[in-house]
């Protein structure tokens, strides 16, 4: 399976989903300023919306959205309980979770990565993560992951958006439970091998 991505973009959240899964995952890395792929194909007809990720099936259909895209995942391989089973409660809270980190915490980072941003509302977006984080942090409390003892496909979208928060100005540090949470998630063999793929870590 072809995933299209950007180095430690939210492209990395279906990338360690992969790895989790045992799916084998052929790697194409996309410019997003240029949007090119590294052998300089034009990205736009792959995906018009221009951004990451995407993932190329063995039939050629693509699926975009990194929430559809995890949970798609997921499914191909659901013995490694990487998301509950659908139609169960269980799986609309796993959903409960992937909208709240797409719209609540992800797409808050937006104004964040654009050097052209103004230090007002920088500020503003800075605290209302913050506020979201104290949220996460109180609702995680104690338990190891997300949904509980188990690792799911949302544990990999929340843990892309904590590796983002150091080249922002948010120190995870001042959420304890995150920042454990954090580490605990690094130290997965899969999520390590996604981070050295991508050359984020060595």
């Amino acid at each position: 399976m072809k995933l299209y991505y950007s180095p430690g973009a939210c492209s990395l959240s279906p990338h360690i989903v992969m790895r989790e899964a045992g799916i084998p995952v052929q790697l194409v890395k996309v410019d997003l300023q240029a949007k090119k792929t590294e052998d300089g194909t034009d990205f736009k007809p792959i995906n018009s919306k221009g951004y990451v990720p995407t993932i190329e099936l063995p039939d050629g259909q693509r699926l975009t959205e990194g929430p559809a895209i995890v949970q798609f995942l997921a499914d191909q391989a659901p013995a490694r309980g990487l998301a509950p089973a659908c139609g169960t409660i269980e799986r609309y809270r796993l959903q409960e979770w992937l909208n709240f980190i797409s719209t609540e915490l992800h797409k808050q980072f937006t104004p964040l990565f654009d050097p052209s941003c103004e230090s007002t509302l920088k500020a503003r977006q800075q605290e209302k993560i913050g506020g979201r984080f104290d949220w996460v942090a109180k609702q995680l409390g104690n338990r190891d992951y997300l949904m509980g003892s188990a690792f799911t496909v949302a544990d990999a979208y929340l843990f892309t958006i904590l590796t983002w928060c150091g080249h922002v100005g948010i120190d995870v540090a001042k959420w304890p439970t995150l920042q454990t949470y954090k580490r605990r998630v690094e130290q997965r063999p899969a999520v390590r091998e996604a981070l050295k793929a991508e050359g984020l870590v060595k």
